[in-house]
């Protein structure tokens, strides 16, 4: 059955919330060329030439190793398939084929953009950020009932990002915005030593002991009715720094990244502060999802306020425990019972001076509020929506809730990738996605919920006249009704 088939027999549009665009590069530096002038259009090529690609190409083998430089990508758009080629560079080529993909309406992200807010400079991070901005808001305003661009938001510091979510929202219209949410901030200092001229960095992922408060941030994405999605990546990063293998540093990597800022909204307690905001995760799947929800509940119980005094080496009864290394370890223990105290860590130490103020991080879970595991639910299941492509494996089981605990549908949402080398052939990925069904994995239900249901209440659930002025504005406000959500 073709993707046009499979929409043909559904009862419901299918909305991708994740495709790509693959940016023209000269029209581009048309755009940095107005925001900056010539010479941050100079600059911006001068730094092209020294990417971590150019870079890994121009040593030889031994000096990769050497310097570990990981592998980065290659041959990772489409050749072959010149039509998708096209497809992912042109705005009304794609609105042209949406039907034959079986797309009712399609959101589309960056590629260049992954690059652009990783940009250290803060100058040319921020005009190749707001080029970016202008280009697609001017690329995609012919093709608004279908298809709507996604901002790229630079995040180094909270004012650039208010600065340009204001931009895009205000001045140019956008709707849908991608934020930075995983900054590397270079660390001057290491272990107390000077770093000797290397830049050891840390990543920030803006939620959790964050360089600065981004709880500004998130008001404004409150106030202008925007979701932030979040699309960074981990390549080249710690164990994720083969030199010699891409698909090793790739596999994964989105997942990985997806989970380091979702558990920061979680244990920052930003889902607590700002209960209604929306974040989507894109292009990692919902298997880790599944996986840290149900590890979030688990640990709660054993060191969060329910659990973590049973761990207080104060309680330990050590007259019960010198009888039984007595009774069971013979000589050689219970002589020795105390011995272990001479050194800095010990299993049975009760002396150590805790500060008043750390005594108050023993409940690790209190940033989030949680009293109980409906609240855990609420934190993390009912604000994130997980990205997922048309073969994601972990769907069913999240869409269904079956084996998760307490239930719980993580929101597994569905996201084409069209335009990047995961997708052999644009026109099969709806297809692809019904094979849940057709394998008896999912129901037709399941299946609205993947294709329709969670990538609209993503963004409309922040602005209810996301869809409006679109092909599925009908849908939408039939599913929102349904809902008890609001239209307008």
């Amino acid at each position: 059955m073709s993707s046009a088939d499979v929409r043909a027999k559904l009862n419901h549009p299918v909305v991708d919330a994740d495709g790509h665009m693959l940016e023209f590069t000269p029209l581009f530096l048309d755009h940095l060329d107005v925001v900056g002038g010539p010479d941050i259009v100079e600059r911006f090529i001068a730094r092209s030439k020294q990417n971590r690609e150019a870079m890994w190409y121009a040593l030889t083998p031994e000096q990769r190793a050497e310097y570990r430089l990981a592998r980065p990508p290659w041959w990772a758009v489409a050749a072959r398939n010149t039509l998708d080629r096209a497809t992912s560079m042109l705005p009304n080529l794609l609105k042209d084929r949406l039907d034959e993909f079986g797309f009712d309406y399609c959101i589309s992200y960056p590629t260049l953009g992954f690059f652009l807010f990783d940009e250290p400079d803060d100058e040319l991070r921020q005009a190749t950020c707001r080029a970016q901005n202008n280009m697609v808001a001017d690329i995609f305003s012919g093709v608004k009932d279908r298809i709507t661009p996604a901002a790229t938001v630079p995040s180094f510091t909270p004012e650039e990002a208010i600065s340009e979510l204001e931009h895009v929202v205000h001045e140019l219209g956008l709707k849908a915005v991608m934020l930075s949410n995983l900054v590397r901030r270079v660390i001057p200092k290491a272990a107390g030593r000077e770093s000797q001229g290397e830049q050891a960095e840390w990543i920030d992922p803006l939620a959790l002991d964050s360089l600065y408060d981004y709880d500004p941030v998130w008001a404004k994405c409150m106030e202008l009715g925007v979701a932030p999605t979040a699309h960074s990546f981990m390549q080249g990063h710690g164990w994720r720094r083969s030199h010699s293998c891409y698909a090793y540093n790739q596999t994964g990597h989105f997942a990985d990244a997806g989970e380091a800022f979702s558990k920061a909204l979680f244990f920052g307690g930003v889902t607590r502060r700002f209960p209604n905001l929306n974040f989507g995760v894109l292009e990692g799947g919902v298997g880790y999802g599944i996986t840290v929800f149900s590890t979030l509940l688990e640990v709660w119980h054993k060191r969060g306020a329910p659990g973590i005094a049973d761990l207080d080496p104060s309680s330990l009864d050590y007259d019960l425990l010198r009888d039984l290394f007595a009774r069971y370890g013979g000589e050689r223990f219970a002589r020795r019972l105390g011995e272990d105290e001479r050194i800095g860590y010990s299993i049975l130490r009760s002396d150590r001076v805790v500060r008043e103020a750390d005594k108050k991080l023993l409940d690790e879970y209190a940033p989030a509020g949680i009293t109980s595991d409906e609240d855990v639910r609420a934190r993390f299941v009912d604000r994130i929506w997980f990205g997922c492509e048309a073969d994601d494996v972990m769907a069913p089981m999240a869409l269904s809730g079956r084996g998760v605990p307490l239930g719980a549908k993580v929101k597994a949402t569905f996201g084409s990738d069209i335009g990047h080398w995961d997708v052999k052939v644009m026109s099969h990925v709806l297809e692809e996605a019904y094979e849940m069904v057709e394998d008896g994995l999912a129901t037709e239900e399941e299946f609205r919920d993947f294709t329709f249901t969670n990538p609209v209440t993503l963004h409309a659930g922040m602005n209810p006249d996301f869809f409006k002025g679109t092909v599925v504005e009908d849908d939408v406000d039939k599913l929102l009704e349904e809902l008890g959500m609001p239209t307008s």
